[in-house]
């Protein structure tokens, strides 16, 4: 089995697609004909990591939803792969009732419990199709894999674990226990699907203690009950013999990182693009007068195409840039078209020189034979077409986030923001920014503000009444300062810029690239900036506790350890002291993460390789939110105040 969570989670769901069996290579060359039939949890599981090409080799001849209306196929078995609830459990009974299905394989995403397994054998029993269920399985896979080493819980009604969720006032606790218990039972299933017992820690006193704790007892009740086998492969597998450490962390631990700015590719596609689950949906602005010379003939039609890209980790150029700058992604596009086109032309070179038309049939034939002549970069045409097809599809992202840095000004809001974090002298005051017409959307000002006044630890009531007119006449609704104003008179956490020190950018002159004719991104009046390598504040905590460093910021933080027999009382390190270092970390934020935070996460990583030893580190969150994303939930926090 692969040792990333992503390759593990495919392998199970390939193997779970083969009624349970492992795959083997009679499976590939001859795979049994079945149909797919999930709920939407299950859809969001699954679309990321198989594509419905690869369904088809694993002999899914249909995929459906478990609530859609569907026909019957009774020659065929059906696979179910869903959540155990009861709406879910009753439309299982109706398929059985209506005996829509050949024989039935369900797969619970996670563990059903004992009352609702009764209640599908009573149902199986009523329907007279016991018979005909082969297979009832929990599967342990409640999470989805975005990257090798970044996970979500939830996509699909993602509000129920958001920070406004946990975070509002009247919430019961009832409810609160319910949310807890929904990020447990995926962290379980996470570590199921690794097979590994980890080290916790967590602050104390907020819902990351409360998670640990139930986690903790979660997976001491596995390892006590000898029948469930989930760890017994714990020290073979995975991450090798060293178990990980699973850092929790609470997202008021820092509230400027989410609303910040970004500058990185990945980070702001979620920014300023509609991107969910490795998928970017694009508007490619159409005007007819782009087509024809002779536009004066037409009226420009100006109609929004939609576009919508795949960026997964076949995509080479993504892999390399996605944690990259946006000045350096332009210029790379750039290189690989110029790369590309010369590619091009040596193919019509070659069939010129053959004497042949080069957009001819024959010639094409030929040419298929004679790929290996080409260049050293371009082994055949296929390959070829496929690099122009991803040149094209990130030329058209990089253009849409390109707009919208144009438009906004996002290099001069992340270049204050930046000196703000980093407690470096501004060139322009934030009123003056926000007073700027030019600069930003009404959103924008907002976040540049919020985390000027969470980086301003005494910034007094008179100056903050003075933003906020500014901000009105702006535009802004003012409801998430409100609630970022109680917050701060009650977060323990030391708030101000000590918490985000060493950032800043500095300026390169030049596009050196973009500065030649012909270039797809005109970066006229864009700066080219470069962050300096900073640590946010979760790098920082994930980097004293896997290196065991002392640190006021960590000494108390709680410590569980699921394998010891008892459990370990109050915020002792003390059994670390005899430990090692950790290699192997997943760090887990309760109440959303950021793209910014898991990319500060592999630069630490990367930055951490010692003679061939990498650390690994594992990100993971109840959901990824961008920054109007999280304004907009403090927002309604901020409203439930008055």
């Amino acid at each position: 089995m692969g040792s990333s969570i992503r390759e593990r989670q495919i392998n199970l769901l390939k193997q779970m697609i083969n009624f349970n069996q492992p795959i083997t290579k009679s499976t590939i060359m001859e795979p049994s004909w079945k149909i797919l039939v999930y709920d939407k949890y299950g859809q969001d599981i699954i679309s990321p990591i198989l594509s419905v090409k690869e369904l088809q080799e694993l002999g899914v001849t249909l995929h459906v939803q478990l609530h859609s209306p569907r026909d019957p196929v009774p020659d065929v078995p059906a696979i179910y792969f869903c959540l155990p609830t009861e709406e879910n459990l009753g439309r299982i009974s109706q398929d059985l009732q209506n005996q829509l299905y050949e024989s039935y394989y369900f797969n619970f995403i996670s563990s059903i419990s004992r009352q609702r397994l009764e209640d599908l054998a009573s149902a199986a029993i009523n329907a007279q199709s016991v018979a005909q269920i082969l297979k009832v399985c929990d599967q342990y896979l409640n999470f989805i894999s975005l990257e090798d080493d970044l996970f979500i819980l939830r996509n699909q009604n993602s509000d129920m674990i958001s920070y406004y969720s946990m975070n509002r006032g009247e919430i019961t606790d009832t409810e609160m226990n319910n949310i807890l218990d929904g990020i447990v039972d995926s962290l379980f299933s996470l570590f199921a699907t690794l097979g590994t017992v980890p080290v916790i820690r967590s602050p104390k006193g907020n819902a990351a203690e409360m998670v640990a704790e139930k986690l903790d007892k979660k997976l001491r009740e596995s390892l006590r009950d000898t029948r469930s086998g989930l760890f017994t492969s714990d020290l073979t597998q995975s991450f090798g013999f060293q178990r990980p450490l699973l850092v929790l962390l609470d997202r008021n631990l820092d509230m400027a990182t989410p609303l910040h700015h970004t500058w990185t590719y990945q980070a702001l596609v979620h920014d300023v693009l509609d991107y969910t689950l490795n998928r970017v949906v694009v508007q490619e602005p159409e005007s007819d007068a782009n087509h024809h010379p002779d536009s004066h003939r037409h009226t420009p039609s100006h109609k929004a195409k939609i576009k919508t890209c795949d960026l997964n980790p076949s995509d080479k150029f993504w892999v390399s840039y996605r944690g990259s700058p946006f000045p350096t992604v332009a210029e790379s596009i750039q290189e690989e078209l110029e790369d590309y086109k010369a590619s091009e032309s040596e193919v019509k070179r070659l069939k010129e020189s053959m004497g042949l038309d080069p957009d001819g049939e024959a010639a094409m034939s030929l040419i298929s034979n004679t790929t290996a002549k080409l260049t050293s970069a371009v082994s055949s045409l296929p390959q070829l077409l496929e690099r122009k097809r991803l040149l094209d599809m990130h030329t058209t992202i990089a253009t849409a986030i390109l707009e919208q840095i144009k438009q906004r000004k996002l290099d001069v809001l992340l270049e204050v923001e930046e000196k703000v974090m980093s407690k470096n002298a501004l060139d322009r005051s934030v009123l003056d920014i926000i007073s700027d017409s030019e600069c930003g959307t009404p959103d924008d000002k907002l976040r540049l503000f919020l985390v000027y006044f969470i980086c301003s630890p005494n910034m007094t009531e008179s100056e903050t009444d003075q933003y906020a007119a500014a901000l009105k006449a702006a535009g802004c609704n003012l409801a998430a300062l409100r609630y970022l104003k109680r917050w701060k008179s009650c977060s323990k956490i030391a708030t101000g810029s000590s918490q985000y020190s060493g950032g800043g950018t500095r300026t390169v002159n030049m596009f050196t690239k973009l500065m030649s004719q012909g270039s797809n991104f005109v970066m006229e009046g864009v700066k080219n900036l470069v962050v300096k390598k900073h640590n946010l504040p979760v790098t920082r905590i994930v980097d004293h506790l896997m290196e065991l460093k002392p640190s006021p910021e960590t000494d108390d933080y709680r410590y569980f350890d699921p394998k010891l027999l008892k459990p370990s009382e109050g915020g002792s390190t003390a059994p670390l002291k005899s430990r090692a270092q950790f290699q192997d970390a997943i760090v887990f934020m309760v109440g959303g993460g950021t793209y910014a935070e898991y990319q500060n996460l592999v630069d630490y990583a990367k930055s951490k390789t010692v003679g061939g030893n990498a650390k690994k580190i594992v990100y993971g969150c109840s959901t990824l939110n961008n920054g109007n994303q999280f304004l907009k939930q403090l927002a309604l926090l901020g409203e439930d105040i008055q």
